[in-house]
């Protein structure tokens, strides 16, 4: 049997790590009455090549302009309010899974991007933003000196 040593320092991570998903999964915030973990909205991201990041969140029944969306550094913040469906005092839910209220989402992007040219379009209860990567950041190719 081989015995392999990790460095304390990588130990350290591990555990930091293990900690914030404990401290992630037993955030009430996040926890509807049924005691199911929501994250509203439901996010994806995806790079397109070296360009830019995409992200697409599910925003069915919210009303566009009452979003606000802001890219600060390298983080994306979306945030809104989803109305309640039910506005008598007389109802009594049997299941509720689908939130209401305030929201906040911030997603922490992969690279700089140039937020004069951030682009977002809602279609169908789906927001999309576009995030075009820093000219800047941009990867170079480095071209070789040959010496004759």
């Amino acid at each position: 049997m081989v015995l392999r040593r990790r460095s304390s320092s990588s130990l350290w991570e591990e555990m930091d790590k293990i900690q914030r998903e404990m401290n992630r999964l037993f955030d009430t915030t996040n926890v509807n009455r049924f005691g199911a973990i929501l994250d509203f909205p439901a996010i994806n991201v995806w790079t397109k090549g070296d360009t830019g990041q995409v992200i697409t969140a599910e925003l069915p029944g919210i009303n566009p302009d009452e979003l606000e969306i802001k890219v600060i550094g390298e983080t994306l913040t979306i945030s809104g309010s989803r109305p309640s469906q039910e506005q008598n005092d007389d109802v009594q839910y049997h299941r509720q899974e689908r939130g209401f209220g305030n929201f906040v989402r911030s997603i922490q992007l992969q690279f700089p991007v140039e937020t004069d040219r951030v682009e977002a379009n809602y279609e169908k209860g789906i927001l999309k933003i576009w995030l075009p990567r820093a000219e800047q950041d941009m990867p170079r190719k480095i071209l070789v000196n040959k010496k004759a």
